[in-house]
């Protein structure tokens, strides 16, 4: 009798662990994390680039030095511009204009189409896109207010769209206060919003300052 009786306490047993859910082995796997690019940085390389619109974000908190490239996405989400700042002149005049504001501070760039599509700049439209200058004071100007829309140096006034694997000189040219050309922050912001930083010292600086003046005239 006690042998009948243990053997339907073990049956039981076994029945209400099956009632109950599974054993530990039988637990529900956790999830395998997934891993997200870094915000902001294009894909490499993008033959036929497709890139949603984000909202803006800055890569990198501290601003890169004069002469540092970055690979930005061309302009309508079109290809992949590498942008590198070259040389800074400051200068009252220039191209036959003066300054309206006191110092035209002229930034020279080697840009490269790295992708398999011909790609271009972002335009400046004095609000996120394209190239600002941020003063030591603070303020904000776009590229091209003043007489700078006005000034062109030859060498470096390519524009439009870059064939892959080809490169432009280009020049962007603010037209600043004495107080705002002390030194300062360049800002581009491609088609995804993404910003990208150069920390641009008050002096003349890169290896062909003195052709740049020169073109500058």
């Amino acid at each position: 009798m006690r042998k009948i009786l243990l053997a339907t306490a073990a049956t039981a047993c076994l029945a209400l662990t099956a009632c109950n859910g599974t054993t530990g082995g039988d637990a529900d796997p956790k999830p395998t994390p997934t891993a997200t690019p870094s915000a902001g940085q294009p894909a490499t390389p993008l033959p036929s680039a497709t890139v949603s619109p984000s909202t803006p974000t800055d890569n990198g908190s501290a601003a890169q030095a004069l002469g540092t490239s970055a690979r930005t996405v061309g302009a309508k989400f079109v290809g992949i511009v590498e942008i590198t700042p070259t040389n800074v002149v400051h200068a009252r005049a220039g191209d036959g204009q003066t300054s309206r504001y006191g110092t035209f501070v002229v930034i020279t760039t080697l840009d490269a189409s790295l992708s398999a599509n011909a790609a271009d700049e972002e335009t400046t439209d004095g609000t996120v896109g394209g190239w600002q200058w941020i003063g030591s004071n603070g303020q904000t100007v776009s590229e091209g207010k003043g007489n700078a829309f006005k000034v062109s140096i030859a060498g470096y006034d390519s524009l439009g769209r870059i064939e892959p694997g080809a490169r432009q000189n280009r020049a962007e040219i603010f037209d600043l206060t004495p107080e705002q050309a002390k030194g300062g922050t360049l800002v581009y912001t491609d088609s995804t919003k993404a910003s990208y930083r150069w920390k641009i010292p008050a002096a003349d600086a890169g290896p062909d300052v003195a052709a740049v003046k020169q073109r500058l005239g």
